[in-house]
């Protein structure tokens, strides 16, 4: 027993067990100190003590030295909680590059959802305009210009782009509805319409045959073939009411038609013998046109290869011919050689090139060079008081750039000069000042005229900065300069803002074009011809319209306006006629035809 209380004592106390104190199961203790012991209910004790080392004594347990794992709950928290963040800042950082990487992937689909409020509009109206059927016209309020207005916006929005092909399937079945109705003519336009915007389809091919057939049952076949042997007796071969036009809407609605088919072979090869007669008689510009006819009439006729042939070979001889002529041109100015009798002049051989390219921009360039050098003479002639010589040049010059601003700034110095008997005279004190030429004298300006071409010039001023430059006229900046010069030949102001002109309109010019205002752009391009028409940036400037133009063509045949691209494909060829991207968009409008 005394063995056991030995083992007892030391493992009481070393849970924390001492006399007096909350034994390992003991209760509450009486609140009566000095009190008897009584029985309690068990409990855990204290064991707070088990981090203390118990002081031996005789007979326990030796002691054992514990380090408790609630010592530091600070630092044991603090890693349990680094433990947490440490998985899940990479997945955070793994969440960000995917939302990243996801926002990369669809920006077109998110930039739909930004606020695009005037696209937005224009769609809004566009798709009013559908369902309440107003689907063409020339008001801007019709749902395909609508649509097409939203389509030069966002060219690739879908939405956009599927209103167009609504309004072409609408424009399908109205024009069907208007056939079926009788009515030939609206369902022809309609169907037109809707090839543009469809870009062509089996529908429309069908539907164009019934409207050729009940065209060809209104009025009999036999009624179109004798017109069209009538017209070409009559020498009228091209159009629809041509020989060839009349053939091809009965073959249109009759294929088999033997009558039509040889009829429109016999027009083929009229058009083919009239192209070889232009070509042998050098009229090229009567030869490509039947030839085109005749591609457009017929395109596998059997003659078009050798005339395509011929017409490359004239093309080069031309070409070099051409070439040869402006390389002499531009040396003879150089020279010195600007005109006069023989044909080794400047103006001779500028001359020749234009008639062998009425449009060839760089013949009218030089045309207006030799006009400016031309001035130029003049002006040194007015200095010499050789008013006949002076005039002789000038009219020379008018010919060639009757709008030129340096001519009209020299014939007005010329108007406003009198001849003296003697050599110079000093012009009289509160005159106008001398033109500075030997035996030429400034009128005297009254107070009246002289408030005149202030208030001429002033004008002048506000019509260049609103870009009435050429028109309208007597109100435009090139009249009000002109007619300040009449009264004043010789003001320095009116002469600065006249020879000025050119390149103001060259500044409005590039603000046009950036804008996207083509057509604005090119009525600056031809204020500049006639102003300045030697200028060296006018062919640079003509290439940089031709090519909007040439985009806006792109943009307007990928919207399905086929009619809108051949328009705007015209301004480029006008432009720039041998531009590589004007061939291609033909063709491939003429492969859509």
């Amino acid at each position: 027993m005394g063995e056991l209380k030995r083992v007892r004592r030391p493992m009481l106390s070393l849970i924390g067990y001492r006399p007096g104190s909350y034994g390992i199961m003991s209760g509450h203790r009486d609140q009566t100190h000095g009190g008897p012991r009584h029985r309690t209910e068990p409990t855990l004790g204290d064991i707070g003590p088990l981090d203390a080392p118990t002081p031996a004594t005789p007979g326990d347990l030796p002691s054992m030295a514990t380090e408790s794992r609630l010592r530091h709950p600070e630092r044991v928290a603090g890693k349990s909680a680094a433990g947490r963040r440490g998985w899940w800042i990479p997945l955070l950082m793994l969440l960000v590059i995917g939302l990243a990487t996801t926002a990369w992937i669809n920006q077109g689909s998110l930039r739909a959802l930004l606020p695009r409020t005037e696209f937005n509009s224009v769609l809004v109206r566009a798709q009013a305009a559908l369902q309440a059927g107003h689907l063409d016209g020339q008001d801007g309020t019709s749902a395909r210009e609508l649509f097409q207005a939203a389509v030069a916006l966002e060219p690739d929005n879908d939405r956009a782009r599927n209103g167009l092909q609504q309004v072409g399937q609408a424009e399908l079945a109205q024009a069907d509805a208007a056939l079926q109705s009788g009515h030939i003519d609206q369902a022809a336009q309609q169907a037109a319409v809707a090839r543009e915007l469809l870009g062509g389809g089996s529908d429309i091919d069908r539907l164009d045959r019934a409207i050729d057939k009940a065209r060809v049952s209104k009025a009999k076949t036999s009624d179109l073939i004798e017109q069209a042997q009538q017209a070409f007796a009559a020498g009228n071969l091209t159009g629809d009411q041509g020989a060839g036009g009349l053939y091809q809407q009965v073959l249109r609605a009759d294929p088999d038609n033997a009558v039509a088919a040889h009829g429109l072979d016999q027009v083929g090869d009229a058009l083919a013998a009239q192209a070889r007669k232009a070509f042998d008689a050098q009229d090229t510009t009567t030869a490509n046109t039947r030839i085109e006819q005749l591609a457009a009439l017929q395109p596998n006729n059997g003659a078009l290869p050798s005339l395509r042939a011929m017409q490359a070979q004239i093309r080069q001889q031309k070409s070099a011919a051409l070439d040869a002529a402006l390389t002499q041109g531009t040396q003879a100015l150089r020279d010195g050689r600007i005109s006069g009798v023989g044909d080794d002049t400047a103006l001779a051989y500028f001359k020749a090139a234009l008639a062998l390219d009425p449009d060839n921009p760089q013949a009218k360039a030089g045309l207006g060079k030799v006009a400016q050098a031309l001035t130029v003479q003049a002006n040194a002639a007015i200095d010499a008081g050789d008013r006949a010589q002076a005039r002789q040049l000038l009219q020379q010059a008018a010919a060639l750039a009757p709008k030129s601003a340096d001519l009209a700034a020299a014939q007005a110095r010329l108007g406003s000069t009198v001849p003296t008997a003697s050599s110079p005279v000093a012009a009289p004190a509160g005159s106008a000042s001398s033109g500075g030429a030997t035996g030429l004298v400034t009128p005297i300006l009254s107070a009246q005229q002289q408030a005149a071409v202030a208030h001429l010039i002033e004008r002048a001023r506000e019509a260049t900065q609103q870009g009435q430059i050429m028109l309208p006229p007597g109100a435009s900046a090139y009249d009000l300069y002109r007619n300040a010069l009449s009264i004043d030949g010789n003001n320095v102001a009116a002469r600065k803002g006249l020879r000025g002109l050119p390149g103001q309109v060259e500044k409005q010019f590039r603000r046009a074009l950036s804008r996207g205002q083509l057509g604005q752009a090119g009525e600056m391009l031809d204020n500049l011809a006639e102003l300045s028409p030697g200028d060296p940036s006018l062919a640079d400037l003509s290439n940089q319209l031709a090519t909007a133009w040439l985009d806006q063509a792109e943009q307007q045949l990928a919207s399905g306006d086929r009619n809108g691209a051949r328009q705007s494909l015209e301004q480029a060829r006008k432009l720039a006629p041998n531009h590589p991207r004007v061939q291609d968009l033909t063709a491939r409008l003429q492969a859509g035809a």
